[in-house]
Order: structure tokens, then C-alpha cells, then sequence
């Protein structure tokens, strides 16, 4: 009798007993040895071998009865409890599992994220080594995990709204290597507790607005790490509180189901049906599997035996889930006690032949360069190197680390002599450390075939009848260019359709290009990043707009846990070519005239940041990223619409690349490097330093990720021996930033002839009105006088004190 809230459909086709009995066995056999896999898996922590772990026990059943009915093409947006289903799906093995639990830094035994990732953080590989997307269709998809609670959701709507796109738009037929027709359900998972944050009701909401099909399984073990339902939830039940969103009369919204964990048959049933709708009906389902358990608690740093009372530890130990199914087989005639513990014993040792199989190849990593340090460090000389050499010896099990630790202590201990052991020796160190680069540090970006840093150069074009028009124009026609070039193209974000957005950029292109290629979306910046996240992904070319600079903020998790990390935590396995496009720096007022650079660029490494300093350059940005494949920020100025620029003859076609600096003012006497607003503010003060007798060169950077990468800064530099930085973040922000690019990296410190300065806004945030703008962000004056007061500390004669 199934303890489903659902009725079963007749099943469209029978099996015989033997075959039932079969297929029932057999996840008997997965639950089983995932079940061995936490429990040993945790030992292999409490012994050293590993850092920490994090184990899906208790969850067994409802991830076996996901994985029936995902299929090739569907997509996982979960969580650091799915590993059931990741070995009931096929996508991953228990050699890869222990592999990554032991932070092995190698693709192929730790595919998910070359040992970057802790274990249960669970990806699949879908590009070829030259960075090209493999053909998602005959892949079961998982998304790289992260360990943000509730990370997964915003996300998880961009791969549903694909599907929904897929399906729609007959322009994207051709691209059957994404999607077969949109058939294709988006899965999710979460924890009960981490329904909690609003990350996941913004996606609830925008997935039930929209339709979009996606299959969200809450896995329901009462607790938070300690802290129950009852603290955590209203009415202590996640799915009586979204009763609301249950599809019926009124109106569209959710199928919404309710299981049991430990219901073996209700479960099967429940995901058949649900998934089902969702796949055929493009409709939003959420199943709430209750009643399960955790039985080693959280995770291996501490028991739950400190919080759960007793009543509710003998209460998890009658209901857990592999243990109700056992009892349910052998009632039910499916297998004998003596068939199951047979199963359960072979599920055992293959198992542990596997961790040890993982452990053993994880060692011949580390033995061979330990073997070779030793070897190295054995024919040098010295009573120190020689004690040195015999505690690595005596390390039954070193690391890497201690490895590395060791051959530097003894590099410096040679420091001032010569030999041939020593110079073996850093030459093998060197040697060593490209590889480790290659492991610990490569692919911030994925750095593909189709990289920005490929894309030639086209430079724009103008003719003599060429229009001077507004700013907002030159952007309304890169886009339409784009959109008519490329159908992969969408566009969203709050007032982005009908109006075509604030500043009208995508004025009248979705009369033009449809709403299924650009439209409106609700207040939610976080949902709006995360769904173009999953439409990056699954293929398509998405511009994510965020209305504000102000209002990243909102989005900064998804953007930073998720967007910016994505490369690096699967070593180039995955990408997302996700462009944010949003506006800032000056205008007016606390909440909209923000340039928040510094937060930016110390939480997004990892996605282009482009600061253009007009709507010429920033349409030449969008040309390049729209071409190639990497993740940016394009950050608008907010005060640079209505300016006028003349429009290039080809909009659409011309690129500006990122990284390398522009020369926009030539000059001797003191390098200015400014970006974005403030840079126009740095040219009208140029024009009177001209008349006091000081020429300044400006260098916009253009993009602040990367940086300047052709040293432009360094050889203004070498001519004018005077470095100021100038922009509106507060101080000690971007501008330290910079300074330090241009004085350490491209060690500009050795051509100063006096302080570099910086010239940022005050300290908090710029009140409201034309004098709040004056008095707390650079202006024209303040560029003067700091520029004069650098000339009279070199020439005071010449440049006699102002004040």
C-alpha cells in the first residue's frame, strides 16, 4: 500500500514478476552501497585521510526514484546530499566519489571538479578539451554544485526556461546538439532547511509566473544542522506554506506532491507522475519528501546526537529508509532475508575495493613526487637538509604540502651557494610548480578556443555623413544587430520588454524579435542572474540585465558562488557565457549613482568587468562578448545616454577588446587613469591643466578584469614619472586595486619620481542632488587641484601652492 499523497496512473506497459523483482533488487543493491559509502566515507575523514565530508545517508530511496525517470538531456541543479542519485543515474562511480573525497587532482578520476571541489560537490564535463560544447542530448546533465544554501535555485530556471525556449521558438530547430524539441525537465534539489532563504522563493515564484518545467524535490529530514522545522519554517511544513502556488481553477502555478522518504513504491510512483506533467505540460512541479532521515548527522565535524532527543534518534533508526524498504521486500515476496544480505555483503566489498582503489591511485600521485624530492635532496651535503630529508622519510603518508614545505626550507637553506644538487633541485622545482599551477590554480576562465582574447580586432568605422545621435542609440542598434545576426540571442530583466528598458537600449527590438527573445521579468535580481546562468549553459546567449549597479547587490551570491567560480571548480568543465548588463556611477542620489568597483572586483574574479566609458565603447564590448565565450559584467554609465556619439557605420561588427588599455589624452607631465564617468571628468579638467602649463595623459583602462594586460599604465609611466588614479568608488577602493596592478605588476613603482595618488568619492554614499554629486564624487576641480599640488611638490617655483 503506497503512502503516497497521489494516485497512480495504469502504468502504460507491464512486467512480469521476475522482471519487477529484478529492477527492485538491484536498487536495493544502489541504496545499499551508497548507505556503505557515507558510512565509510566518514571514517576515511575521522582517520585523516580526507579533510571533511558530507554524505546523502537517509536519502537513498526518493534519489533512486529521481533517477528512474531522468533521462538523457534532463539536467540536475542540486545539492551536496544527491549522491544516491548520482550513482543510480550513471553520471558518477564510487571510485570518482572517493576520489574527490580525497581531493585528487586529476579530471579523470575526479571528473566533477579535479579535486577542488569537497566531496558531494558533483558536476558533469560537457565541453571537449578545446573548450566546445558537447551534445547535452545524449548526456544526463549535472550542474556544478556549490555549497551555498539555496545556490541551486536561481540557476535551475534557466535550465527549465530553455526547455520552454526550445520548444517555442522555431528559430532554435537547429540546434538539436541542446535539446531534443524542449523536452527536457530541469530537476532540483534542496533541503528542507534551506527553503528558508529567499533565494528559493524567488524561484518558486518565477518558475510558477512562467511556467517553466522544472521538478523540485525538497528532501525533508526535519532538521538544519540542529535547528528543527519548527524554528526553520511556518507551520513546520515547507509545503503547506506553498499551497498557494498549487495550480487549480484561478490559475496557473504549481502541481505540488507529498511523500513519504521511506515509501519505496509511493515514491516511484509520486516522480512517474510528477515528472510526466512536467515533461509533457511545461508545468512547474514540487515534490516534498518527508519523513526522512539523517542518520550520521550533518556532516563529519560533529554528532547529532548533541541536539536530536532520544525519542526522535529511535524514531529515524525505525524509519530509515533502506531499512523500510528491506522489511517492505521481504513481506512483499521480492527476496529472502538470506538473498538480502548476500546483496548487501557484495555491495560492501565492492565498495571498499573502490575507496581502496581510489586511495591507492590518489598515492601514486603523491609517492612519485615524493620519491623524486627525496631523491633530490639525498646527495646534498648538509646535517640540516639531512634531518629534513629524514622527517619527510618518516611520514608514513605525506602530502603534497609537506612535500613542497620541505623543498623550500631546504632552497632557502642554500641560499648563497652553488652546486649541481642545488640546481637540480630548483630545477625540478620549477618544473613542479607549472604542474601545480595547472592543478591548484589554472582556468579562473575557461580559456576556450573561443575566448576573447582570439577574437581579431575589428576597429569602427565611420563616413562622412555619419549621424551624431544619443548614446542610448548606438546601444539600441549594436543590439538589434546582434539579435538579427544571432537567434541564440535573448534579453530580460525588470522593464527590459515592453519598454525596451529604462534607457531604452532595447527600445522597440521586442516588437521587433519577439517575447520569447526578450522580456520582462519581476524584481528579483537574484532569479534574473541565476536564469541566465542556466540559459548560458544549456546554449543559448543571454543578456541578464540588473537595472542598477546599486542592485547587484541582490544578485552578488548567485553571481560570485555560482558565475564567477564556475570555471575554476570544474578545471574548464563547465561554462556559462552570461552577459550582466546594468548602468551606474554618477546621477544622483544614495540608491542610484553607485560604483561599488572594489566589492565587484573582490567578489567576481572570474567574469570580465567592463567599465566603457560611453555607449560606443560599451556597444564594441557587447560585439566582442556576444562573439566569444566567457562571462562579463558591463557596467553603463548612467549619465552618458542622452550625450551625443557618432554612430559607427558598423555597430554590429566593430569589437573592443578586453584587457587592453586605451591612450585617450597624450600628455607629459602626469599619467591620469580613470574609467567610466569620472574618466570624462578627468578630460574637461585636461583642458584647463593645458592653461596652468601641465600636460596630462589619461589612460582608460576600459576593462578592470582584465587589466591593462599590454602594460599601457606602466609605459605612460616611463614618460611622465607621475601616476593618479582617479575614480568614484570610496577610497582605498578600485583605485588601490589599480594601483597596485599598475605599480607591482607592471612595476611601475621603479618610474616614480614622487606619491602616487588617488582621487576617489568620499566615504559614503553620495547624497542627493547636483551639490551631493559635487561634494562627494571627483570632480572637475578636485582633478585640478590634486594634479597641481603633484606639480608643486616636484616644482614649487613653477607651480607655486594654491592654497
Amino acid at each position: 500500500m503506497s503512502n503516497t499523497d497521489v494516485k497512480s496512473e495504469q502504468p502504460t506497459h507491464k512486467l512480469s514478476f521476475d522482471d519487477f523483482k529484478a529492477i527492485v533488487i538491484e536498487d536495493y543493491r544502489v541504496a545499499v552501497a551508497s548507505r556503505f559509502v557515507s558510512l565509510l566515507g566518514r571514517k576515511e575523514v575521522l582517520t585523516g585521510k580526507a579533510k571533511f565530508g558530507v554524505f546523502g545517508d537517509g536519502k537513498e530511496l526518493a534519489q533512486i526514484a529521481m533517477a528512474k525517470v531522468f533521462q538523457l538531456g534532463d539536467w540536475r541543479s542540486g545539492y551536496y546530499r544527491d549522491q544516491t542519485f548520482m550513482f543510480a543515474a550513471g553520471i558518477i562511480s564510487v571510485y570518482q566519489f572517493f576520489s574527490q573525497l580525497y581531493a585528487h587532482p586529476d579530471v579523470d578520476a575526479d571528473p566533477s571538479s579535479a579535486g577542488r571541489q569537497m566531496n558531494s560537490h558533483f558536476a558533469t564535463r560537457m565541453l571537449t578539451p578545446e573548450g566546445r560544447w558537447l551534445d547535452q542530448t545524449l548526456m544526463k546533465n549535472a550542474a556544478s554544485d556549490i555549497s551555498t544554501t539555496g545556490g541551486q535555485m536561481p540557476r535551475l530556471l534557466g535550465f527549465g526556461l530553455a526547455s520552454k525556449l526550445y520548444r517555442s521558438n522555431p528559430e532554435l530547430a537547429g540546434m538539436s546538439n541542446f535539446s531534443n524539441n524542449g523536452n527536457e525537465v530541469a530537476f532540483g534539489t534542496v533541503g528542507n532547511a534551506s527553503t528558508s532563504e529567499g533565494v528559493f522563493f524567488e524561484a518558486v515564484n518565477a518558475a510558477g509566473v512562467r511556467q517553466i518545467p522544472t521538478v523540485i524535490s525538497i528532501w525533508d529530514d526535519g532538521y538544519g544542522i540542529s535547528v528543527s522545522n519548527e524554528v526553520q519554517t511556518t507551520k513546520a511544513d515547507i509545503s503547506e506554506v506553498l499551497k498557494g502556488f498549487q495550480r487549480d481553477e484561478n490559475g496557473e502555478g504549481f502541481e505540488i506532491f507529498k511523500v513519504k522518504g521511506w515509501d519505496y513504491p509511493g515514491l516511484c510512483e509520486t516522480y512517474e507522475r510528477a515528472v510526466k506533467i512536467s515533461r509533457e505540460q511545461h508545468i512547474p512541479v514540487l515534490i516534498h519528501v518527508t519523513e526522512m532521515t539523517q542518520p550520521q548527522g550533518h556532516s563529519s565535524s560533529g554528532s547529532h546526537e548533541r541536539y536530536k532527543p532520544k525519542e526522535r534518534l529511535a524514531w529515524e533508526q525505525e524509519h530509515d529508509c533502506v531499512t523500510k524498504m528491506r522489511a517492505w521486500m521481504i513481506e512483499s515476496g521480492i527476496a529472502t532475508e538470506d538473498e538480502l544480505a548476500a546483496i548487501e555483503q557484495r555491495a560492501k566489498e565492492a565498495v571498499r575495493a573502490e575507496q581502496r582503489r581510489a586511495w591507492a591511485d590518489y598515492n601514486k600521485t603523491l609517492k612519485k613526487e615524493v620519491d623524486e624530492a627525496m631523491a633530490l635532496l639525498a646527495p646534498i651535503t648538509d646535517e640540516t637538509v639531512l634531518l629534513l630529508l629524514n622527517e619527510l622519510k618518516s611520514l608514513a603518508e605525506p602530502s603534497l604540502r609537506e612535500v613542497y614545505s620541505t623543498v623550500r626550507r631546504v632552497i632557502r637553506l642554500l641560499r648563497g651557494t652553488e652546486s649541481t644538487e642545488k640546481s637540480a633541485l630548483l630545477a625540478w622545482y620549477e618544473q613542479k610548480q607549472q604542474i601545480n599551477r595547472d592543478r591548484y590554480n589554472s582556468h579562473l576562465f575557461s580559456d576556450t578556443v573561443e575566448s576573447p582574447k582570439h577574437l581579431p580586432v575589428v576597429s569602427a568605422e565611420y563616413h562622412s555623413d555619419s549621424k551624431m545621435v544619443d548614446g542610448r542609440e548606438v546601444l539600441n542598434a549594436c543590439f538589434d544587430a546582434n539579435f538579427s545576426r544571432d537567434v541564440r540571442l535573448v534579453a530580460f530583466g525588470e522593464d527590459v520588454g515592453k519598454i525596451g528598458d529604462v534607457n531604452q537600449g532595447f527600445a522597440g527590438l521586442q516588437a521587433k524579435y519577439g517575447e520569447h527573445r526578450i522580456f520582462d521579468t519581476g524584481i528579483r535580481e537574484s532569479a534574473i542572474i541565476g536564469q541566465g546562468v542556466g540559459l548560458a549553459m544549456r546554449g543559448l546567449r543571454p543578456i541578464a540585465e540588473i537595472q542598477y549597479l546599486d542592485y547587484l547587490v541582490y544578485g552578488l551570491t548567485v553571481l560570485t558562488d555560482d558565475l564567477a567560480s564556475l570555471s575554476y571548480r570544474t578545471k574548464a568543465g563547465q561554462k556559462a557565457p552570461l552577459i550582466i548588463r546594468t548602468r551606474g556611477h554618477r546621477l544622483e542620489g544614495i540608491w542610484h549613482s553607485g560604483s561599488p568597483m572594489s566589492m565587484i572586483l573582490g567578489s567576481l574574479r572570474g567574469i570580465h568587468v567592463c567599465v566603457p566609458r560611453n555607449m560606443t565603447q560599451a556597444a564594441g564590448m557587447y560585439n566582442t562578448l556576444l562573439r566569444t565565450d566567457e562571462p562579463a559584467l558591463v557596467i553603463e554609465c548612467l549619465n552618458g545616454y542622452r550625450l551625443k556619439e557618432r554612430m559607427p557605420a558598423n555597430v554590429g561588427e566593430f569589437t573592443v577588446p578586453l584587457g587592453k588599455a586605451e591612450i585617450v589624452r597624450a600628455g607629459r607631465d602626469v599619467t591620469i587613469v580613470s574609467y567610466g564617468s569620472t574618466l570624462r571628468v578627468v578630460q574637461e579638467a585636461a583642458g584647463e591643466l593645458e592653461k596652468l602649463g601641465i600636460s596630462v595623459e589619461i589612460v582608460d583602462p576600459q576593462t578592470l578584469q582584465p587589466f591593462d594586460e599590454e602594460h599601457v599604465c606602466a609605459q605612460s609611466l616611463r614618460k611622465t614619472n607621475k601616476l593618479l588614479v582617479v575614480d568614484e568608488d570610496v577610497p582605498g577602493g578600485a583605485s588601490a586595486f589599480i594601483m597596485q596592478q599598475i605599480l607591482e605588476v607592471q612595476n611601475g613603482y621603479y618610474d616614480l619620481d614622487g606619491q602616487p595618488r588617488t582621487l576617489a568619492a568620499k566615504a559614503h554614499r553620495p547624497p542627493y542632488g547636483t551639490d551631493g554629486d559635487y561634494f562627494s564624487k571627483p570632480a572637475a576641480d578636485d582633478v585640478i587641484e590634486t594634479v597641481y599640488a603633484m606639480m608643486h611638490e616636484a616644482n614649487p617655483k613653477t607651480y607655486p601652492a594654491l592654497f
